[in-house]
């Protein structure tokens, strides 16, 4: 029997994030006390509305297929979502709904990207563009930053990072992992660089958009290069704004060549996204948004006091983020201290011996940070960092 696999399972590599998960469950059954900062997440539960509309799709008889890229409802809610938060208008024929923002960002990759394409990736990045663009034959192009530039890219090292097989950006703000945001100007500065490519399409990842705390509101890239608007795609789900990650309900709002070919490209893999978790994000988008705010509150607190936590711990420096939640430290000095070059082997250091779980940075381009979430309760937080404490004072 012949076992040979496509060479492009190759090309890609296992999620450190799950990995790190994996070996925390592997430890708690094992009867290890163990602390896990790894999942990506929020802890809420879905608020009952939603629960609610999904429950009365199930008893009207919503358990058919859908239209590939979302039933009209669906649309006209992300269409109205987009216009009241945004100041963005499309069209339905511009949207296509997807099985979580995470296929909406395969399928960009997917309908966009030829042989030898490059996909610009500011470093420190959410873990599966680079293996995203590698699947869809793309070659990843990494842009450095720094903590002192807060892990964004500036105009410089965009300009410096394209070639003429520049294709498709990706631009995720604010962050997973180092929850910095762009702000407006900072935004307009990049699409005046943008606008001498004409050939790079632009992936507006706001996945984060409501989970923000900084002292400027939200912006994307349109808002501030309103004329970039045919060459930008926004991706978007209901996964961490109403902690519905479960759900696997995400969407795409972009050019209509764009969208119809992504939709083309579904109809042959997922189809559509799970009829009652459109029932239940129409629900989320329409209905009452209090839950968002008490979620933002909790996370913005949680931030507070674990970016004060790090921050005084020998060997770590840590920058306020502006929100999503995750904490982003470069623990740096610490592993140099202890002996350690690779930031895998220190992660596993710390589960080791403090119990508690984080994910490398080098997982996410950033080599020497570590990745915590804060999306869990205030006491674990508080334990992790006194454990942390313990072991790097030793």
């Amino acid at each position: 029997m012949d076992t040979t696999l496509a060479a492009r399972v190759n090309r890609i590599k296992p999620s450190p994030t799950l990995a790190v998960t994996a070996k925390a469950a592997s430890l708690r059954a094992a009867g290890e006390d163990v602390l896990s900062l790894a999942a990506g997440e929020p802890d809420f539960d879905t608020p009952e509305h939603i629960k609610e509309a999904a429950i009365r799709g199930l008893r009207d008889g919503h358990t058919k297929y859908t239209p590939v890229g979302g039933t009209p409802a669906l649309k006209k809610a992300i269409i109205a979502k987009h216009a009241e938060d945004n100041a963005l208008e499309y069209k339905p024929s511009q949207i296509i709904a997807s099985v979580g923002g995470k296929q909406a960002c395969y399928n960009v990759c997917q309908a966009l990207l030829d042989a030898g394409d490059e996909v610009l990736i500011p470093a420190p990045y959410w873990v599966s563009y680079p293996d995203m663009a590698l699947l869809a034959d793309g070659t990843p192009r990494i842009i450095e930053t720094t903590a002192e530039q807060r892990f964004k890219m500036t105009p410089e090292s965009l300009e410096a990072a394209i070639t003429p097989a520049s294709r498709l950006l990706f631009l995720n703000s604010p962050s997973n992992p180092s929850g910095m945001a762009y702000s407006k100007e900072e935004l307009a500065a990049l699409g005046e660089v943008l606008r001498r490519h004409p050939r790079i399409v632009i992936a507006s990842d706001d996945m984060y958009e409501k989970i923000l705390w900084g002292d400027a509101p939200f912006a994307n890239i349109i808002n501030a290069c309103p004329d970039l608007y045919e060459r930008t795609v926004v991706i978007h789900a209901v996964s961490k704004t109403y902690s519905m990650t479960g759900w696997r309900l995400g969407w795409s709002a972009g050019p209509e060549w764009l969208i119809t070919a992504m939709a083309n490209i579904q109809s042959q893999s997922t189809s559509n996204p799970t009829s009652i978790a459109q029932d239940a994000a129409i629900a989320a988008l329409t209905g009452d948004q209090s839950c968002v705010e008490e979620m933002r509150a909790a996370f913005k607190t949680r931030h507070d006091k674990l970016v004060a936590g790090l921050a005084a711990l020998p060997g770590v420096e840590c920058n306020p983020g502006d929100g999503t939640f995750y904490a982003f430290p470069d623990f740096s000095d610490a592993m140099q201290a202890a002996g350690f070059d690779d930031d895998v082997a220190y992660a596993n250091h710390i589960l080791d011996e403090a119990k508690v779980a984080l994910v490398p940075g080098s997982a996410f381009g950033a080599p020497g940070c570590m990745r915590l979430s804060f999306a869990t309760a205030q006491d674990v937080l508080d334990a992790a960092v006194e454990r942390l404490g313990t072991l790097l004072r030793q």
